[in-house]
């Protein structure tokens, strides 16, 4: 065990231990009297000076101290019982932290990080031992000690933290990772040295195991294009197995929204925990590996030894059972699995309890004999729990898939009489038992291995699966058993016998129905395997149509993708219409798992692991090939179609037996034989254009010799325009994959995967922000660095509401097939508070700050959908960083002209009534197809007709837009104009000319008020001019006070005199200028935000005024802007170069402290 490290006086014991291994800063070192030669009087003495001085505790025999190289003081931080234990700690030493130490200059340097590094180890110990469950208030304690240096909201959940060391350059810094929902921290503080990081799971683009000569094993984590490296873990497997479950459930809930579900285990992401993590990824492992429903759970384990009779041996083993699953998988190497529907069982017997036996009998007169099982009295309890609730109504239909070696159809399920009951293939080509064919003859001797497989190890549901099975495939399944094995391999079985008339409920409810996917469908129906004759009649292109819109209506987070449409016509060749459906779940839903949706994500990843294992198993390609995405796109389709695409179907069934069987694995392994078959051929290539010849004229050669079906079916034949190639078998080249390339193990698989999905989703995610920032970029004047800077931000504060709620609105605007614009989007409330982070200037009340957010949302939300995008945030924020005083002063004088209170959208508020007519009516088009309360720029998919319509009018009014001309803009109102007036007080509180600026907004808004009631008068004085009743009207441009510079401060004749409006709450008296009782107007620089001041004021009525005169002013802007022209400090405020960097690091720090 690792001790605290206490410092040890050598000299004096000297006589008391014996070194048994030393290195320049170790020592290793065997107590006397314990271990080979301890014996003699040397050994009796230090054994009665042990018991005599420690009466205590028994004084360990083994330890290790840490040296300082010249000096007689030593640390011990190891002991042990036995020479095994502390060779453990030993080894660890040296492979985990030997090396380090030679990046250090001093001696006290080293003894600092080794005594931090086993500090660190001990207290991981006692984390581990006890758990954040059994020790609550030591993970208590690292909950507050993660709020306190983070500043993370509280919402934010820690799941469990590690004590490792973080590289920086060549020095690493010894510290603890904390590992949290959304977050990944490290924090580290030694000899005044602090490093503190924090960054986001959805910014992880690489998170793997790495060894170097420095480093012998670390985690390497890639965040935005740099690496970070964190090593020393006590338990590293572990640990990174967490990280990889934090950051694949973040991007998949964040980003691949499309295959996450409401129902996940951890939609919660306030309730997530290190045990559910274990839990979830222990389920996902048990059902993939057994090709399980995704409903099915692992329940219990136990150990166990399983009666083999066809071998007459016992094979050890684990026993797995779930909700309606008995498993066994075997850990001798023989590859034997088993799968046992509960349903299918009919008796449980504890048969020889002193070998803690259990026999399980099923239908068919079969049993299997379980023996050394721990606690077989609670496995024989828990398997009759299980099949009492299996033997419900609902799965009584079971029955029909009978176990029973000599029934000859065993997967007849429940089916409708407009649904095809027969294979395709048993149609169009029936077997002809009479014929004598060598090929037919071959195809017998085919079927007659596998009656003898059934004979030994079984028939369907709870058939043993071992190498000898695999074999089997590996030759070709004969063409009457393909359908029946398919589906048993695939589990499709399980599914379809467990919901029984599922399949022709659906088609009730969706044929006819008319949607997107619908569209799709017929579009591509006459175009899946055409010169198949299945395929040239209604009666295979109604199955195809029937099974895939079922399977849209189904799953309609997936609808219907192309490829899906090739791969259900072999399906329904060789498999009844309902198994068809039932194969295409399987293989959509747990076989090939987001491939097909709108991004194929699933088929990228695989094509990063099929890169990877070119690295790994072609050497001499990877090494002459200069672009390894090459191999990328020329293989997509071979794994979208699973082959069928680009070799003959007599030739396609071959590897689509050995899928079904192996899975992907056995996609890779036959991907990689085609290289390797190709390699001389390809080594010489000079373009990729010569390399895609050379394998397209490869797959033409491919041929199944075997094949009995006839020429009409058959697509091999030899290309006009080049001389054919030397023909190769199907058969010998999936032999050869197996036999070259079967070393690739299925968990080795399943963890690349999970390690490239990563690096494709944020592949994906680049190219989306590449796309927009082209975009944008000619539309605002921001440098390249501040673009990405500020995208990363707008795309961080969309996701901030989705860290801590189970169903954000964010994550429903979030839609990866809408065009790159749109696919990030913020509501009024996330648009504030990014809004607020980056405005220039700092108004001088929160409630003032939200307004102006609010009323920028309005403006900046152009089609009224409630949704901003970036760039339509960008542009807003483009005026007021580099736009000029006046496009400035015009954007917040349209800030103004809406009322406060008027609602966003009709989606957002109860009435529309406040939005011009032309505004209104664009809302309610785009409000009239939601039915969510949020309104779509696109077409829901799979469900309804695009509207191009809205798509063309949208494309006709960008062409059309133009420079907006300020006399086009309206008038402004009373009301609205003392908003603008204190808007303009609350950004200038806090500048260095404030006074100034204060005195400026008051001089012209006396200016404007006296120049407002001149015009008035001069209207009233002129009886024979046409009266203007709406202040809407633009005056005449005699009245136009622009031309004028009168001194504002000086004082003006005339009897009327200043109304006060209502206290403004928000203001603050400020004298600036001694009052001028006297004068009324000079009153407007006594308080810039008083209620005394005229700039706030509007003219009382006169007697001669009519009653309500004095409420109907306004402004242009026109005279607004003329008249702050003569105003040097507002101008040059507004001109002040904006420091756009530093906003965006203060926003950067902020964003997510500022979370409420």
């Amino acid at each position: 065990m690792w001790l605290r490290p206490e410092e040890v006086l050598l000299k004096s014991a000297l006589k008391l231990w014996v070194t048994e291994r030393s290195n320049r800063y170790f020592l290793l070192q065997r107590r006397r009297g314990y271990g080979e030669g301890g014996g003699g009087i040397a050994g009796l003495l230090v054994g009665t000076l042990d018991t005599v001085l420690d009466s205590t505790a028994k004084v360990a025999p083994y330890r290790i101290l840490h040296q300082t190289p010249d000096s007689q003081v030593y640390w011990s931080i190891a002991c042990g019982a036995s020479l095994e234990e502390i060779s453990q700690h030993w080894d660890w030493l040296q492979v985990n932290v030997m090396r380090t130490l030679s990046v250090f200059d001093s001696d006290d340097d080293i003894t600092s990080f080794v005594q931090g590094k086993i500090r660190g180890l001990i207290a991981e110990e006692g984390k581990s031992s006890g758990g954040d469950d059994e020790d609550p208030e030591r993970f208590r304690e690292a909950v507050l000690r993660f709020e306190r240096l983070f500043g993370l909201p509280k919402r934010e959940k820690l799941v469990t933290y590690f004590s490792c060391s973080y590289w920086r350059g060549r020095v690493p810094n010894q510290g603890w990772i904390y590992l949290s929902t959304n977050f990944i921290c490290f924090y580290s503080y030694l000899l005044g040295n602090e490093v503190k990081l924090v960054f986001s799971w959805d910014e992880v683009s690489r998170l793997e195991r790495t060894s170097s000569v420095l480093l012998a094993e670390s985690i390497r984590v890639c965040v935005r294009g740099e690496d970070h490296f964190f090593s020393m873990f006590l338990r590293l497997q572990q640990t990174y197995l967490l990280m990889q479950q934090l950051a694949d459930y973040a991007i998949t809930r964040l980003f691949d929204k499309e295959t996450f579900s409401t129902d996940h285990p951890l939609s919660d992401p306030l309730h997530i925990t290190q045990r559910a993590l274990e839990v979830h990824a222990r389920n996902q492992a048990f059902r993939s590996f057994f090709r399980l429903p995704q409903e099915e759970n692992l329940c219990e384990v136990y150990e166990s030894f399983l009666w083999v009779p066809f071998s007459h041996y016992n094979t050890l083993g684990k026993i797995c059972v779930s909700e309606r699953y008995l498993c066994f998988a075997s850990q001798d190497g023989s590859q034997c699995h088993l799968i046992i529907p509960l349903r299918e069982v009919v008796s449980v017997e504890l048969p020889d309890r002193s070998s803690r036996a259990l026999s399980v009998g099923v239908r068919g007169k079969r049993a299997f004999r379980f023996s050394e099982v721990r606690d077989f009295d609670r496995l024989a309890a828990t398997i009759r729990r299980k099949c009492s609730a299996s033997s419900s109504p609902q799965h009584s239909a079971s029955a029909q898939l009978p176990l029973c070696d000599d029934e000859e159809d065993v997967m007849v399920g429940q089916t409708q009489p407009a649904v095809s009951t027969e294979a395709l293939m048993n149609v169009f080509h029936p077997q002809d038992a009479e014929n004598l064919d060598p090929k037919m003859l071959k195809e017998r001797m085919k079927e007659q291995s596998w009656q003898i497989h059934f004979a030994e190890y079984g028939r369907g549901s709870g058939m043993f699966c071992t190498k000898k099975t695999r074999d089997l495939v590996v030759r070709g399944v004969p063409e009457t058993l393909r359908g029946e094995l398919w589906m048993l391999f695939s589990g499709a079985v399980n599914d379809m016998a467990t919901h029984p008339g599922y399949y022709a409920a659906l088609l009730d409810e969706c044929m006819g129905s008319s949607s997107l996917a619908c569209d799709e469908i017929e579009r591509d129906l006459h175009r899946s395997l055409p010169e198949h004759p299945a395929f040239q009649t209604d009666t295979g292109i109604s199955a195809l149509r029937r099974v895939l819109t079922a399977y849209a209506h189904r799953n309609p987070k997936i609808g219907y993708c192309q490829a899906m449409n090739i791969l259900t016509s072999v399906l329904l060749l060789y498999a009844k219409e309902e198994e068809a459906f039932w194969l295409l779940v399987a293989v959509c839903e747990r076989m090939l798992p987001d491939y097909f949706n709108r991004r194929i994500i699933g088929a990228l990843v695989d094509q990063a692991v099929f890169e990877e294992l070119i690295r790994d198993h072609l050497t001499a390609l990877t090494d002459h090939m200069t672009d390894m995405s090459f191999f990328s796109s020329v293989s997509l389709s071979w794994f979208l179609t699973l082959f069928i695409s680009v070799l003959p179907i007599e030739s396609a069934v071959n590897v689509v037996d050995c899928f079904f069987f192996d899975g992907i694995r056995a996609v890779l392994q036959l991907a990689l034989a085609v290289l390797h078959y190709n390699m001389d051929s390809l080594l010489c290539c000079h373009d990729d254009a010569e390399a895609v010849t050379i394998l397209n004229r490869f797959f033409d050669s491919v041929t199944n010799k075997d094949s009995p079906l006839p020429a009409t079916v058959q697509q091999a034949s030899a290309p006009a325009n080049h001389k054919p190639a030397q023909s190769v078998d199907i058969s010998d080249l999936i032999r050869e994959a197996y036999e070259r390339f079967g070393d690739i193990r299925w968990e080795e698989v399943e963890s690349m995967r999970k390690r490239n999905k990563l690096y494709v989703i944020q592949t994906l995610e680049e190219t989306t922000k590449q796309n927009v920032l082209r975009v944008v970029a000619q539309d605002v004047k921001f440098s390249a660095s501040q673009l990405e800077e500020l995208y990363l931000l707008f795309k961080r504060q969309h996701f901030i509401s989705c860290y801590w709620s189970v169903s954000s609105p964010s994550l429903q605007n979030h839609d990866p097939s809408l065009p790159y614009l749109d696919q990030y989007q913020l509501g009024q409330s996330q648009f504030s508070a990014l809004f607020n982070l980056l405005l220039p200037w700092t108004p001088n009340t929160h409630s003032h700050s939200h307004s102006l957010a609010r009323s920028a949302f309005r403006l900046a939300d152009e089609n009224r959908d409630g949704l901003v995008n970036f760039k339509e945030f960008l542009c807003t924020l483009d005026i007021l960083y580099n736009g000029s005083f006046t496009e400035k002063l015009k954007f917040l004088f349209k800030l103004h002209l809406q009322p406060a209170g008027a609602p966003i959208c009709k989606a957002l508020g109860p009435s529309a009534s406040a939005l011009p007519a032309e505004d209104l009516s664009v809302s309610t088009r785009f409000s009239e197809s939601a039915d969510d309360g949020v309104i779509r720029k696109s077409p829901e998919r799979g469900r309804g007709k695009v509207d191009l319509q809205e798509y063309l009018k949208q494309w006709q009014d960008e062409l059309q837009k133009k420079e907006e001309n300020i006399k086009d803009l309206p008038r402004i109102k009373q009301t609205q104009f003392v908003r603008l007036s204190k808007t303009l007080y609350s950004v200038f509180h806090g500048d260095d000319e404030e006074e100034s600026l204060y005195r400026a907004v008051a001089r012209v808004t006396s200016l404007l008020l006296r120049m407002e009631e001149a015009g008035r008068r001069l209207q009233e004085a002129s009886p024979t001019k046409s009266p203007q009743p709406t202040p809407q009207t633009t005056p005449d441009p005699n009245q136009s006070p622009t031309p004028l510079t009168p001194d504002p401060c000086s004082p003006t004749g005339g009897d009327s005199s200043p109304k006060s409006p209502p206290p403004d709450p928000d203001s603050s008296p400020s004298d600036t200028s001694p009052p001028s009782p006297t004068s009324p107007t000079s009153s407007a620089t006594s308080s810039p935000t008083g209620t005394s001041s005229s700039a706030l004021d509007t003219p009382v009525d006169t007697p001669g005024d009519p009653p309500a005169g004095g409420e109907d002013w306004s402004f242009s802007f026109e005279q607004i802007l003329a008249s702050l022209l003569n105003e040097p400090a507002v101008v040059r405020f507004f001109e002040r170069t904006v420091d756009t960097q530093a906003l965006i690091e203060n926003a950067r720090r902020n964003q997510i402290r500022d979370t409420h």
